[in-house]
């Protein structure tokens, strides 16, 4: 499986490490950074929307979501 949320479809981004002299004449390198990414099991009985569709299922789920799938629905 790739490192993409299957919820929110939240990927990996290219960024530059951190140098104190960066500038057009001394470039920096480039990095890419993944998602933290945890795999959870999705209840049968979830009342969350946007879970419904994995329900039953186990998913690579963002922390980001994880934790508005742990908040009580109204």
């Amino acid at each position: 499986m790739s490192r993409i949320c299957q919820v929110c479809n939240k990927g990996s981004i290219v960024a530059r490490k951190y140098s104190k002299l960066m500038s057009k004449y001394n470039p920096s390198p480039k990095s890419r950074r993944y998602p933290n990414l945890q795999e959870v099991y999705i209840p049968k009985d979830t009342n969350s929307k946007k879970f419904k569709e994995f329900a039953g299922k186990r998913i690579k789920v963002c922390t980001k979501c994880l934790k508005t799938l742990s908040k009580p629905t109204r």
